[in-house]
C-alpha cells in the first residue's frame, strides 16, 4: 500500500517522476543556488547569476502552475484518500503553488512593486524556504505506508487495486510479446 502521492510518482515510470518531482524540485534547488551566488557576488558587479535567478523564478512558478492545474483538474478529483498522511502529502505538494507562483509574480514585478531590493530579496528567500519545507513534508509523508496511520483499504479499493495490477500485468505481457 502507498499514498496517492507516491503512486502518482511511481506510475508511468519514469515520466511522472520527472514531470512532478525532478523538474519542479530541481528548478527550485537551482533557484536556491543562484540566489546564494547572487548574494555572494552582489558587490563584485557580476549580475549573470541575478539574471539567471530572475528567469528561473519566472519559469519555476509557471511550470508548477501547469502541474498544479493538471493535478487539480485531472487527478485530485478522482482520488480515494488513504488516511491523513495521504491528505497531508498531497496537500503539502499542492500548496507549493503558493510560494512558487509568488516568486513568479515577484519576478514579473506584480508583487511587492514598491519594496526595497533588500526586502524583495528577503521575501524571495522566505518563499523559497516555504517551498522547500512543503515539498519535503510532501516527500516524507508521501513515503508513509497509509496502514501505519490507521487506514485500511475498503473492498471497492481492493478490487480497484487488483484490476489495476491485472491491467498492468497484461500491458507488461503485451510488451514482452511484441
Amino acid at each position: 500500500m502507498m499514498t496517492n502521492y507516491m503512486e502518482l510518482l511511481m506510475t508511468n515510470q519514469p515520466w511522472n517522476l520527472i514531470l512532478f518531482m525532478v523538474i519542479p524540485v530541481g528548478l527550485a534547488e537551482f533557484l536556491v543556488a543562484t540566489e546564494f551566488y547572487t548574494l555572494f557576488l552582489k558587490d563584485s558587479g557580476e549580475n549573470t547569476w541575478a539574471r539567471l535567478n530572475g528567469w528561473l523564478g519566472r519559469i519555476t512558478g509557471l511550470y508548477f502552475a501547469g502541474v498544479f492545474l493538471y493535478l487539480m483538474t485531472s487527478v485530485v478529483p478522482h482520488l480515494e484518500w488513504r488516511g491523513w498522511a495521504d491528505v497531508l502529502a498531497v496537500g503539502a505538494y499542492l500548496s507549493g503553488i503558493i510560494p512558487l507562483l509568488s516568486i513568479t509574480l515577484l519576478e514579473f514585478g506584480l508583487l511587492k512593486k514598491q519594496a526595497e531590493p533588500k526586502e524583495r530579496t528577503r521575501f524571495h528567500f522566505l518563499l523559497l524556504i516555504g517551498f522547500l519545507v512543503v515539498s519535503h513534508v510532501a516527500m516524507v509523508f508521501g513515503m508513509v505506508d497509509p496502514a501505519v496511520t490507521g487506514w485500511q483499504p475498503g473492498q471497492q479499493q481492493e478490487m480497484s487495486m487488483h484490476s489495476h495490477t491485472h491491467a498492468a500485468e497484461m500491458q507488461h505481457g503485451e510488451h514482452m510479446h511484441e
